[in-house]
């Protein structure tokens, strides 16, 4: 029995205006989210991740945003057409975000319990007291030590790791429907990263909220995410479960970035980095906007736009190598290793993993 389909983003178009002209950010961008998976978007600095998802929770600058077609549907409204007043009622209760930086993000002048109470008491009508004592739990379930006793500390007293979780125990205070994290384990070394990702998850199961969770590194979502969407140049270029992206990628771009992770099973010279820069949009990129950082482009790239390719029923990708009339191309050495290492540890997987493009 399939999940409920509790969010649709169809067609979404996001153009900023500036002194030099349109930069178009987000260019026919299309995924949904079920009830309790959690969906990363995964791409480079600039790839759209971040606005489309600021665009669910009605957070880009009015001032110089234009929607320029698309849709946001959640509990049956379409999120880019009610108002604010509308939207202040649905964020933070049923979709709340986690940000990079906490340190930006909290109130220096605010204790963290009562920072954690204040949107129970705007959305869920709780006292003050009830709120900060269900703060003081909350902060137990993140993992910080003795809220009897800090939650009367301010942010600056916490270390990143410990304010990251003083994040989440906001951001999860109302039991959100769905949760998006933006980066939110970038600036945390990787010990305190994987605990981060392991109270979010555990979080998650518990009060079965949905998560879309942005990074820009493959690596960091392997044991956390259900699916995954790769984003290159303001599109999704390949979608799928978390095994088929990284047991069967079929973009180029996927190549690259799964290329880039670093392997602690054999030894590395260097660390593969995908050759030149994504494309400037305030120019509309003609064909394929990977082609000039593309080894395996083909002539049709420069010229036109791939369509999106089905691979499976969960599993798509934006590539002209798809297409039944391309060449045969087979994906990177290292890709390959991994695969097999993959096959030996799970042979029941064989049919996922796949061979050259065709294969």
């Amino acid at each position: 029995m399939s999940k409920e389909t509790i969010l649709e983003v169809k067609n979404l178009a996001i153009s900023f205006k500036t002194f030099d002209g349109k930069v178009k950010a987000v260019r026919g961008v299309n995924f949904d989210l079920k009830r309790g998976e959690t969906l990363a978007i995964v791409g480079e600095s600039g790839s759209g991740k971040s606005v489309s998802t600021k665009a669910i929770n009605g957070l880009l600058p009015k001032k110089n945003t234009v929607i320029e077609s698309g849709e946001i549907l959640f509990n049956g409204k379409d999120l880019l057409k009610i108002s604010e007043a509308e939207m202040e009622k649905i964020r933070g209760k049923d979709i709340s975000m986690i940000f990079q930086d906490p340190m930006t993000s909290l109130n220096p002048t605010l204790s963290v319990g009562k920072q954690i109470a204040e949107p129970m008491i705007k959305h869920l009508d709780y006292t003050k007291e009830k709120a900060l004592e269900r703060a003081i739990e909350w902060m137990r379930l993140v993992g910080i030590k003795n809220p009897e006793e800090t939650h009367k500390h301010f942010p600056h007293q916490f270390s990143g790791g410990m304010r990251q979780r003083v994040m989440i125990a906001i951001a999860l205070a109302c039991e959100p429907k769905i949760l998006i994290a933006d980066e939110p384990t970038t600036a945390l070394d990787v010990t305190i990263q994987a605990q981060i990702l392991e109270i979010m998850n555990e979080l998650k199961d518990e009060i079965e909220t949905s998560i879309i969770f942005i990074t820009h590194d493959l690596g960091v979502v392997a044991q956390m995410a259900n699916r995954i969407a790769v984003m290159y140049a303001g599109q999704i270029v390949e979608i799928g479960t978390d095994d088929e992206i990284f047991y069967n990628p079929k973009h180029p771009y996927t190549w690259g970035l799964l290329a880039s992770i670093p392997s602690v099973d054999e030894s590395q010279t260097e660390l593969y980095t995908i050759p030149g820069s994504p494309p400037n949009l305030l120019y509309e990129p003609k064909g394929d906007a990977f082609a000039p950082r593309n080894a395996f482009a083909l002539k049709i790239d420069f010229v036109e736009e791939p369509e999106m390719f089905k691979v499976s029923e969960t599993h798509y990708a934006k590539t002209w190598l798809l297409h039944p009339d391309s060449p045969q191309v087979q994906p990177p050495a290292s890709i390959q290793k991994r695969n097999e290492k993959f096959l030996a540890l799970h042979p029941e997987k064989a049919a996922l993993v796949g061979g050259g493009l065709h294969g």
